[in-house]
């Protein structure tokens, strides 16, 4: 068993912070190269002081020199700062893999950069496949890297399937994939009753510790629209193939049906510890830290249909997976600015999907050829949407 090296995009984030809990349970398996973060500089150096990287890099040189300030007596960390430092540790020949977890399209380019060196990438991210495609997958198979995902639907998924088969679904008789959704908070919420929803409601989410982005994500359903594309691109299929079912307990993960009639389904507790540790560990099979699941003080099990009319972003991301080229880059910029503009209460709840469909509407698609059309198709939809937001803001 050889150790792996690790570098951990986003360490301060609930999937890094995750991560590093399944590292300091093995230390025999495992070393951390890199830590990054954002712009918490203190809370990065705690765990660098923990963890002894070899380099720490904050997102803005700003924040890379009061990281610098903190760790000050610990000469053996380099400390970087800025986006092309992310992606230099993201490539570093030093590490092996790459824990992608730095939300929203800032993650894209370092979780590109690694998957171009050809790491094992933990795909944490969703909105680098989202954005990208077509064109990330071709980055896969071009360099050869070894692309897991960590999404705890996607990560179901991929246990539920032969390892061999996962761009090959109808080569292994799999007819469709059920994705399950907890629903978030507000499923039996009133349209009506939508429109008071607070930040500080939507990111309480009932069963998951998520960050802020991904909790109202949860809440609106888009987290579950971004899903819906990431699994078309992982395993090579199409909306009409996957099937969306409310499961308020989020104890099954998500489930694959065979065309014998079979359906294979991957369960556990709500906990992201598991699905890292079958990252990290692939092919074998780690302590996660996770409580066994109790089956009995669970009890019983629910579905449900989504509702589309109350929560419409599922039904946009379907549409702009359809539509293709550049509009689930615009979907994705659109729903970013419009949850920053929620969270920092400057738009209802409930307009957050008007917000991506107008946007979707003023923002022309052009075919998603090169990475350079992506990052500037972002850039204007965010142009855009910001418009928008101030048509309605409250």
């Amino acid at each position: 068993m050889s150790k792996r090296h690790l570098t951990i995009l986003g360490a301060t984030g609930s999937i890094g912070l995750s991560t590093l809990d399944v590292v300091r349970r093995h230390p025999d398996r495992f070393s951390v190269y890199a830590l990054t973060a954002g712009s918490r500089a203190s809370e990065l150096a705690a765990l660098c002081r923990e963890f002894q990287p070899q380099v720490a890099v904050m997102a803005s040189s700003a924040a890379a020199a009061e990281l610098t300030d903190l760790l000050a007596d610990m000469p053996g960390i380099r400390v970087l700062g800025g986006p092309e430092a992310l992606c230099e540790v993201a490539s570093a020949a030093e590490s092996d893999t790459v824990m992608a977890a730095i939300v929203g399209a800032a993650g894209l380019s370092p979780t590109l950069a690694a998957v171009r060196a050809g790491k094992r990438v933990l795909l944490a991210n969703k909105e680098a496949l989202v954005m990208s495609g077509k064109l990330f997958m071709d980055a896969v198979a071009d360099s050869g890297a070894e692309l897991l995902p960590i999404d705890s639907e996607h990560n179901a998924i991929f246990q539920c399937m032969p390892a061999d088969k996962v761009r090959d679904p109808l080569g292994a008789g799999i007819t469709r994939i059920l994705l399950t959704a907890s629903g978030g908070p507000f499923r039996q919420h009133s349209a009506e009753a939508l429109r008071d929803v607070t930040p500080a409601q939507a990111c309480a989410h009932p069963n998951w510790s998520m960050g802020q982005k991904i909790s109202v994500d949860s809440a609106t359903l888009m987290n579950k629209g971004l899903e819906l594309i990431e699994a078309c691109w992982l395993f090579n299929t199409t909306p009409e193939k996957v099937e969306v079912h409310v499961h308020p307990e989020s104890i099954i993960h998500s489930m694959v049906e065979y065309a014998d009639g079979s359906v294979l389904a991957q369960l556990g507790s709500p906990d992201m510890r598991t699905p890292i540790a079958n990252g990290l560990a692939w092919p074998d099979r780690i302590d996660a830290g996770v409580a066994p699941l109790d089956l009995f003080s669970i009890g019983r099990f629910h579905f449900e249909r989504p509702d589309l009319e109350r929560f419409p972003c599922l039904r946009l991301a379907a549409e702009a997976f359809e539509t293709g080229g550049t509009a689930p880059a615009v979907l994705n910029a659109a729903n970013e600015e419009a949850v920053a503009a929620f969270l920092a209460g400057n738009l209802c709840f409930s307009d957050i999907p008007v917000i991506i469909e107008r946007t979707l509407s003023v923002t022309a698609v052009v075919p998603a050829d090169s990475f350079a059309t992506i990052f500037a198709k972002d850039a204007e939809a965010r142009v855009r949407a910001r418009e928008e937001i101030s048509l309605v803001a409250v």
